[in-house]
């Protein structure tokens, strides 16, 4: 564990403004996935692209993202976090913008792993930086908060996409997240200063750097806590895939109107989020997480009955999903911390490590929900329901002994 003489020192006031800093940064993946979810059956059509198409340019943003985070996590490391940070968001606006210029299926699914792989550098590294700074549950609590701060862009960002969808079309989207970049690199640029300074970083190679992994790999608890994460994430990827369609074509909710539908999800995590950073310090980090993975396990298999049956309607979906989300904040802050905490001088190396498994569970996720699409909500649910159960055999089997 990092003593605080090895910590940077930043006063409450730099606190508060790193905090909103740094949940904007970890802001992109949100922004890029459900800003264009309601365009994606109006995408299908224009570009003449099958479903199965359009949902793999979820998929390949998955793969960017966790592939993206495995790169720039050890190399943040190795070289500090601000130089990876502004090389990672310019190739974001860059790629932003050639995807509202994409001329086909396949050009935006190659588009769409590139843009990914941009920002995941800031996903990656804001969460190390955290850690630069905080320790232990006080790093939960600031998790917490962080996720709160970028639980604004999934709550704006579905809506704002479908008015641009009703005004323009889905490619004034991409512009739309162009600006977004070019906002997070002036900010980056102006206020954010280098938190791993030259006497902290690693001093390994390549080899050293996937000998990291392989010693987070072989950790039980850190394993534990990264795997139950990811998999509980990668139900909300499977949502993000499914919902569209079902909520849309299956019952008739208008694109310009998904985003209010998604907006309810987000404001449960925004509140769940909230709650967790209050409870943090008096109840420990670990019992919140093992708390909050019985609950998506049990509102997985309501989903699953409700889709199976038909009870309920939309709503019988809506309600489970509500509460599903929602305790994800609770899952990824305390988990995140946890596992960072295993390993202080490796922040880098967890956080990406922990990105990608997130992100390459979920692109499976995502990809299953497409395979096995059948015009109803039955592939979203049973995916949703795998994936609270997955997330809570990792929580039993690698875990328990931490309590």
């Amino acid at each position: 564990m990092t003593s605080p003489a090895e910590r940077q020192v930043i006063s409450a006031k730099q606190a508060r403004g790193l905090i909103l800093i740094l949940g904007i940064l970890t802001a992109f993946g949100p922004m890029s996935i459900d800003m264009y979810l309601p365009s994606l059956p109006a995408m299908a059509a224009d570009l003449g692209a099958p479903v199965s198409g359009v949902q793999m340019t979820l998929s390949s943003f998955f793969i960017g993202m966790g592939l993206g985070q495995m790169f720039f996590g050890p190399l943040s490391d190795r070289f500090g976090r601000r130089p990876l940070l502004l090389v990672g968001i310019a190739l974001y606006v860059v790629t932003s913008a050639f995807c509202a210029l994409a001329g086909g299926i396949e050009m935006l699914i190659g588009l769409r792993l590139l843009q990914a792989l941009g920002g995941s550098a800031a996903s990656v590294i804001a969460r190390a930086m955290v850690r630069d700074f905080f320790t232990g549950d006080e790093a939960a609590r600031v998790m917490s908060l962080i996720m709160l701060v970028m639980g604004a862009a999934p709550l704006l960002a579905p809506i704002v996409g479908g008015y641009v969808l009703l005004w323009f079309d889905w490619r004034g989207i991409f512009w739309v997240l162009t600006g977004f970049g070019l906002l997070c690199f002036l900010l980056t640029l102006i206020f954010v200063r280098e938190s791993h300074p030259f006497d902290r970083r690693a001093r390994h190679g390549l080899v050293g750097m996937l000998g990291v992994y392989g010693r987070v790999l072989c950790h039980r608890s850190a394993m534990g806590y990264l795997l139950a994460n990811a998999t509980a994430y990668s139900g909300m990827f499977a949502y993000f895939a499914g919902s569209p369609f079902v909520f849309i074509e299956v019952y008739g909710v208008a694109a310009e109107d998904y985003g209010y539908l998604f907006a309810c999800n987000v404001i449960a995590l925004m509140s769940v989020s909230f709650l967790n950073a209050r409870l943090v310090t008096r109840l420990g980090a670990h019992r919140l997480f093992a708390i909050a993975v019985r609950i998506i396990a049990i509102v997985g298999i309501v989903l699953l009955v409700n889709a199976i049956t038909g009870f309920g309607g939309l709503p019988g979906l809506v309600i489970p999903l509500l509460v599903y989300v929602g305790s994800l904040s609770m899952i990824g802050a305390n988990a995140m911390a946890l596992a960072l905490d295993r390993f202080p001088q490796a922040a880098g190396s967890v956080s990406a490590l922990s990105g990608g498994l997130m992100f390459a569970v979920g692109a499976l996720s995502a990809g299953a929900v497409g395979l096995f699409h059948d015009g109803s909500a039955l592939a979203m649910a049973a995916v949703i329901t795998a994936t609270g159960l997955g997330a809570l055999t990792a929580q039993i089997c690698l875990t328990r002994d931490d309590s």
